[in-house]
């Protein structure tokens, strides 16, 4: 494996078993009494088990697309989150910065390289196809494509009982089997019954971890961007979701809020639409990731010239490296031998507002006014944040 690879500065690397996504489900059960062997990581860096002391009842509850920059710029329009404490301060998503690698990553406690969902769409090495990780069902096997145990699965097997309040669309999906095993699926309609049910786990029995997961603020990000009047009023509705959750909590239950990433608008001039440079092309067996994490998957004997020709092409638009420079530089973490293939032979993580497009095989992602999936910080930078019931206060 080459020496480890310097990123440029304006990406960072993710904090890993430190202060990402990934710590927050083991320090929520360790603050639950569950037991917990992170092998070389501790059950708890971020301290939750302080922070939660005498809670029998935790819910952490994920917005989709809420980074720590949004948060903080719209403090106004989001008085309920904004007056929570943040007991560990800004949290790092994992890499890529999306949305099924971090789901997996929270449920697992687990980097993506030790969990193995490592993209939104990867190649399935060895069938010559892709995975869309949003699509899933039944092929691969979730079981053996993503096979970790979850914090849930964990907590269950101590005596607190896991729930996931989620999307009804997402009920027995390939990520929610990935991410969720070993809890409780109870489907969602919408953001007061998201509110309503996270409750009403909470109240159900004496101990417990319940999730809940809401998307609208990301695809309204993605649709009308981040700078927009649609965000800025979905962003208030969000708030009112958790305000409603928070004025419902049992007096020995906590909430927690995360998010799986960040997100930021990209102008038409940062973008490079793949699809019409044909250069590109050459070489290339499949194009997989999304427009600001890239993988590309070259034919056989070939991979160093289309690396050579991404580097040459994109220059300063991203960071393009070969697989094993990007393995050997930590931005997955420890990546298992078995599933090191599902990233490309050159993997191009886009810098500033660069988005890499392709108008021809993805015309519906290459329309979005929003992205993620890079290391920026913006993308990088989710809110941890704490609301306790009344007799924790």
């Amino acid at each position: 494996m080459p020496a480890p690879t310097s990123l440029p500065a304006d990406l960072r690397r993710p904090a890993y078993g430190t202060a990402t996504l990934a710590d927050v489900l083991p320090g929520a059960a360790a603050a639950l009494g569950v037991p917990l062997d992170r092998g070389d990581v501790p059950a708890d860096p971020l301290g939750l088990t302080t922070a939660l002391a005498g809670a029998r009842r935790v819910a952490v509850l994920l917005v989709d697309g809420l980074g720590a920059d949004l948060v903080r710029r719209h403090a106004d329009l989001a008085p309920t989150l904004a007056g929570m404490a943040a007991p560990a301060g800004d949290l790092s998503a994992p890499c890529p910065s999306t949305t099924p690698v971090s789901l997996t990553t929270l449920g697992t406690g687990l980097p993506p390289g030790s969990h193995g969902v490592l993209g939104f769409v990867t190649d399935v090495p060895g069938e010559d196809r892709a995975l869309n990780h949003t699509q899933w069902r039944d092929d691969p096997d979730p079981d053996t494509w993503a096979p970790q145990p979850t914090v849930f699965g964990r907590a269950a097997a101590a005596g607190v009982p896991a729930t996931v309040v989620a999307p009804y669309a997402y009920t027995g999906s390939g990520l929610s089997r990935a991410a969720y095993r070993g809890a409780t699926y109870t489907g969602t309609v919408g953001a007061g019954d998201l509110a309503a049910l996270v409750l009403r786990a909470l109240r159900a029995t004496p101990r417990a971890l319940v999730y809940g997961y809401f998307a609208d603020l990301d695809l309204t990000g993605h649709v009308r961007g981040v700078d927009s009047d649609s965000w800025r009023a979905q962003l208030q509705l969000v708030d009112r979701m958790v305000e409603h959750v928070v004025a419902g909590l049992p007096g020995d239950a906590a909430l927690l809020v995360t998010a799986d990433h960040g997100m930021l608008d990209v102008p038409a001039a940062t973008r490079l639409d793949l699809d019409a440079v044909p250069e590109l092309d050459d070489g290339v067996r499949l194009l997989a990731g999304e427009p600001r994490a890239r993988y590309v998957h070259a034919v056989p004997g070939a991979a160093s010239d289309v690396l050579d020709r991404w580097q040459e092409v994109l220059g300063e638009r991203a960071w393009v490296v070969s697989r094993e420079e990007a393995v050997a530089s930590g931005i997955f973490g420890p990546v298992d031998p078995g599933v090191a293939a599902r990233i490309g032979d050159v993997v191009a993580l886009a810098r500033g507002t660069w988005a890499l497009t392709a108008s021809g095989r993805e015309p519906g992602p290459s329309r979005l006014t929003a992205f993620h999936g890079s290391l920026t910080a913006t993308e990088l930078a989710i809110p941890l944040l704490l609301a306790p019931g009344a007799s924790l206060t």
